[in-house]
């Protein structure tokens, strides 16, 4: 599907960015390195729950909610589905620590490295594919799974807007089109509907850091 350059207009002002600016001349020329802040309370004391085994038959998926120092949230708009704007996702590679793996989602996908881990969610949460999707999955990928199980991070953006490359870092195909920053409402709203439910419960859990 062609990527729509059309932006979605929404209730409030957001700032919107056309992927034509996200080229590499405005890329930092080096990555900066990640720094994972202990997490505060009451997580601390659950980070080993990112090791947990996720329900059978689901993929093991990392969710990205960044925010930036006005608590607004990043999204961005699907190249394959236009319509659709999500917060940085993917899988865990075999034997790859969550944190990891979100670390590197989130550099692969929008370029972005100033960012410091503040919280996660203490557990794992899953969504079904609808059966068109799953199906589609199922030829890309060559493995039939049910949905995602997801372990979930809060990150803080300690960077600058122009660090965001939706070219990613190289390594993979660009997924997105068009980004901005949203209130946790307008995240929801502007979500594909089998995964609201997940959205809802990471916004309600990530709350206290977002008020």
């Amino acid at each position: 599907m062609a990527l729509c350059r059309s932006f979605i207009h929404l209730n409030s002002p957001l700032q919107r960015i056309n992927t034509a600016n996200l080229l590499f001349p405005n890329c930092p020329s080096r990555f900066q390195k990640f720094t994972a802040r202990s997490l505060p309370a009451p997580f601390s004391s659950l980070s080993s729950s990112s090791m947990d085994s996720p329900p059978e038959g689901y993929r093991r998926n990392v969710g990205i909610c960044l925010i930036n120092p006005s608590k607004k949230i990043f999204a961005a708009s699907r190249l394959d589905i236009p319509d659709a704007w999500q917060m940085p996702q993917g899988g865990i590679d075999e034997s790859e620590d969550p944190r990891n793996a979100a670390i590197r989602e989130l550099r692969e996908e929008t370029g972005v490295t100033s960012a410091d881990i503040v919280a996660e969610v203490p557990y794992w949460l899953t969504y079904d594919f609808p059966p068109d999707v799953r199906e589609k999955l199922k030829r890309q990928w060559g493995s039939d799974w049910k949905g995602q199980a997801q372990k979930w991070f809060l990150l803080k953006f300690t960077g600058k807007d122009e660090e965001v490359n939706l070219l990613g870092d190289g390594t993979e195909k660009a997924e997105f089109g068009q980004w901005s920053w949203m209130s946790p409402q307008e995240i929801v709203d502007h979500a594909v509907d089998f995964k609201k439910p997940v959205y809802q419960e990471v916004l309600k859990v990530f709350s206290p850091h977002l008020q």
